[in-house]
């Protein structure tokens, strides 16, 4: 859906497409959705889950044989975000570098987006500059 010619919705570090192939071979899982919920305290909440196939709204990120799928109404609030893998001292997990949220809570689990038209504008704007861009 906001797949431009050039660059996915997201873009995976090394370490988290290693991580990723991990759990897509543990039980030979089709890839990682992420998702976007409501929820925490700051409004809204990643979500990822195995998935063994793909919906047909799914946008699809492959990269270095790890696969994760985006669910629709999760496109315009990850675009331009890069997924990372820590391994930190007390805990380990995903780490969402994503622009267009505003701010998050303190505990880390919950984030707060841009206004949702603002996303759409920004989109729209980027996506119509890339298509004169290629079309010289």
């Amino acid at each position: 859906m906001f797949k431009t010619a050039t660059k996915n919705v997201v873009t995976l570090t090394e370490s988290a497409v290693s991580q990723i192939v991990k759990l897509m071979n543990k039980q030979n899982h089709f890839g990682l959705r992420i998702g976007v919920k409501k929820g925490g305290c700051a409004g809204m909440e990643y979500t990822m889950e195995y998935v063994n196939e793909k919906d047909s709204n799914d946008e699809i990120v492959e990269q270095d044989g790890a696969r994760i799928l985006i669910a629709p109404m999760a496109q315009m609030f990850l675009f331009g975000t890069e997924i990372d893998y820590k391994i930190d001292l007390l805990d380990s997990g995903f780490r969402f570098n994503n622009p267009n949220v505003t701010d998050a809570c303190g505990c880390g689990e919950s984030i707060k987006f841009k206004d949702i038209d603002k996303l759409v504008i920004k989109q729209t704007s980027r996506d119509s500059t890339e298509n004169k861009v290629s079309s010289v």
